[in-house]
């Protein structure tokens, strides 16, 4: 169960369907990277419901009014590598001019513990909400590590997504970041002795990417 304040766990009928297909082993890897981008258009609606907006001017056929848009560039994606990349399409449709970021994480296979490799960000970044995405949510390592890098580089407003997120890993990062918003679709029993999740589905780099 969920108790911290700045964690949310989606409970969507929609996605939920989405995970059980996600989840099998039998589902291919054309499926699967749709399906990870339909996880995470769903939610990015839900997670950026406090976007900020600006007052437009706008003429109808009838008359002109006043409405509201996303303010001009005003956010940016930002994948771990190489997993992260699958859920990036998800974000840019509805964000399509989000500007895109890359942190490279990888895992050393002894300590379990995440080494950055890479990061590359948008100029600017320190003034756009930041929306850092990753499918698994696992020890929480690679994610606290980016959200170091990201604050280190002048990120304020970090959203972190991932699809599937294991109780150590929320643990971690809601304690490590709690000015960040955490959001999972869903939350998974535990982790096993290799560190993978459980139930889970498998490594999604491997399963994106069709490599092993």
């Amino acid at each position: 169960m969920n108790k911290y304040k700045n964690v949310f766990v989606f409970d969507h009928p929609l996605i939920k369907h989405k995970i059980a297909i996600l989840r099998d082993k039998n589902t291919g890897m054309k499926e699967f990277r749709e399906l990870v981008e339909e996880i995470t258009t769903v939610m990015t609606y839900e997670s950026m419901r406090d976007v900020e907006l600006v007052p437009v001017r706008v003429e109808t056929p009838l008359e002109v009014t006043t409405q509201y848009k996303v303010r001009e560039e005003s956010v940016a994606i930002v994948p771990i590598l190489r997993a992260g990349l699958g859920m990036v399409n998800g974000v840019h449709k509805v964000f399509p001019t989000a500007r895109v970021g890359h942190i490279g994480m990888y895992r050393d296979e002894q300590t379990f513990e995440p080494k950055e490799y890479y990061c590359k960000l948008p100029d600017g970044i320190e003034n756009k909400t930041v929306i850092l995405v990753d499918p698994m949510l696992a020890t929480g390592g690679s994610a606290v590590d980016a959200l170091d890098a990201l604050k280190k580089r002048g990120c304020k407003n970090i959203k972190f997504m991932a699809i599937i997120g294991a109780p150590e890993g929320i643990k971690k990062v809601a304690e490590a970041h709690p000015d960040v918003t955490v959001y999972v679709s869903t939350l998974d029993r535990c982790l096993n002795e290799n560190k993978y999740i459980l139930p889970g589905l498998g490594d999604a780099g491997d399963r994106l990417f069709g490599t092993k």
